[in-house]
């Protein structure tokens, strides 16, 4: 049976969940969290007015661009399974190593399809901004993440390194 997700706002009735999601990614993947526009420290409410402000130009805080945060929902029992954000637009350091998208999956739910799922509702998104090409980014080591992309017409360009020395591969995609 093929799974049906949804993408939806975030909002205070996810907020076990949501708070359950940044454990349980932090403790799998060596305490980052990637595609969840902003939650890393903050309380749940306070990360809610953060991707309120951000959400449009003119509230905005400085050094970033206005962006969409949605969680990513199961339909059969409104289980989160994973997170995406969206950024409206590209300032100099999005355009040489972040991108238009960032995302993650809820490391239970790793494995089961909801990458490609969610990164497809995400484009279905972006074509409804008015975003086009769109770059998506991952690391060089990331092969789930190199597996979504190229699922939705992903196409390299190229591989950078950050100033950390981290390696990543950067990728365009016409919604």
């Amino acid at each position: 049976m093929e799974e049906i997700l949804a993408l939806i706002k975030p909002s205070l009735a996810y907020e076990g969940q949501i708070l359950e999601y940044r454990r349980k990614s932090r403790e799998a993947d060596g305490g980052s969290i990637n595609g969840v526009g902003g939650l890393d420290d903050l309380s749940v409410p306070e990360w809610l007015d953060l991707l309120e402000r951000k959400s449009r130009i003119e509230t905005c805080p400085p050094g970033l661009v206005p962006d969409s945060s949605f969680l990513c929902v199961r339909g059969r029992d409104g289980i989160l399974v994973g997170m995406i954000n969206i950024r409206h637009s590209l300032n100099d350091f999005l355009l040489q190593f972040g991108g238009h998208v960032g995302y993650s999956i809820h490391p239970a739910h790793r494995g089961k399809g909801y990458g490609k799922e969610q990164f497809r509702l995400g484009i279905l998104e972006c074509r409804r901004l008015g975003i086009s090409p769109l770059l998506v980014t991952c690391g060089t080591w990331n092969a789930a993440s190199r597996a979504v992309i190229l699922s939705q017409g992903g196409v390299l360009e190229d591989i950078r390194t950050k100033p950390d020395g981290q390696s990543f591969e950067r990728y365009w995609i016409l919604t």
